[in-house]
């Protein structure tokens, strides 16, 4: 995503706001860094459209407040996944 840092920053916007998305997962769509992403929607955004701007922040904030929900159902998923190929590997034996 070669763009113009103004412009780059408007294309994330929208898609963080379309999406509710994350800012990994709107680097991970778009292949740049999360750094990026953040500078970009935090600083950027807010001097090209204070609107979407806005917007961006409210589902950042609410991110940021339900990260340690979505951080325990990864670990969940990690540790089911692990037993599942435990006993996978058991029932072969």
């Amino acid at each position: 995503m070669k763009e113009q840092p103004e412009t780059r920053a408007v294309i994330l916007g929208e898609y963080i706001v379309q999406q509710k998305a994350t800012v990994r997962a709107a680097a991970e769509w778009f292949g740049v860094s999360k750094s990026t992403v953040h500078k970009d929607v935090s600083e950027r955004l807010e001097q090209v459209q204070p609107e979407l701007y806005a917007q961006v922040k409210e589902i950042l904030e609410q991110n940021k407040q339900e990260r340690h929900i979505r951080g325990g159902l990864a670990t969940k998923r990690k540790y089911a996944l692990r037993k599942q190929q435990e006993e996978g590997e058991i029932s072969h034996k």
